[in-house]
């Protein structure tokens, strides 16, 4: 019943094409567990999504950041679900805080497009997270929640969902959430699928945590019980994303 590790490499609207060759040799060279220890996932800016996934280790899944809500059509700019299914495009990611407060995404429109997502055969890496304010003020668990329950109010089956819970506060900003911290919102969560959605959903559902993850830190967040892996954003253009891959060896030792 062990979930296995998974790391997600979110580069955010980051890279040209000669930084994307750069960063992804580094990859295609590293030597990292192998997959049936931890997962990984890299999530390049739409436009180099074909070029990574051509180009990337076999080993080694490419996510798209976002897609749209519904079948495409008359939606200027957007990405639709079934275009990434074409692509070969396996991940996206949904419901990113920066998402969520630069765009106004409510929490019932993420949970639309996960699963419309779902729908389409795509695996959804669901984000959920909340502010310094709604920390300071006490209402984590209220937030994060009422984030997770939209999902699980219109998501049956959990199999092809990651959680990732990333504390708005702790995104790009330097502040990393203590291993105490995080492993406290990833019990609550688990707690919360466990009673809301059901045993067998809680105890598979791979849960990770974002927010300022690098090669530091990685291995003491990765020890925490609930912790079952990361989205890396900033960390995850650089070298030391292969050192946090590996961090995944610590859990073998549980």
């Amino acid at each position: 019943m062990g979930r296995k590790f998974f790391v997600g490499g979110n580069w955010k609207c980051n890279g040209t094409s000669d930084e994307v060759k750069k960063i992804v040799s580094i990859l295609n060279e590293a030597e990292v567990p192998s997959e049936d220890v931890v997962e990984v996932v890299v999530s390049p800016p739409f436009v180099f999504l074909a070029f990574v996934k051509s180009l990337l280790r076999s080993d080694f899944q490419v996510a798209a950041q976002n897609c749209w809500v519904r079948k495409g059509g008359a939606f200027t700019g957007e990405v639709s679900a079934e275009m990434l299914v074409n692509l070969g495009i396996p991940w996206v990611i949904l419901g990113h805080s920066e998402r969520r407060l630069l765009l106004n995404e409510s929490n019932e429109f993420v949970a639309d497009k996960v699963a419309y997502a779902l729908s389409q055969g795509l695996k959804v890496i669901a984000c959920v997270g909340e502010t310094l304010e709604q920390r300071e003020s006490g209402s984590t668990m209220t937030v994060v929640a009422a984030q997770t329950k939209a999902i699980a109010d219109q998501v049956s089956n959990w199999a092809n969902v990651v959680l990732a819970y990333e504390p708005v506060w702790a995104i790009g900003t330097g502040k990393v959430a203590t291993p105490a911290q995080a492993q406290e919102v990833h019990f609550e969560l688990r707690k919360w699928l466990q009673e809301n959605v059901g045993a067998e959903v809680a105890a598979t559902t791979r849960i990770i945590y974002g927010g300022s993850v690098n090669g530091a830190n990685c291995k003491e967040l990765a020890a925490q019980p609930d912790v079952d892996g990361f989205l890396v954003g900033g960390a995850s253009l650089k070298p030391e994303f292969v050192d946090i891959i590996k961090s995944a060896t610590v859990k073998k030792n549980d």
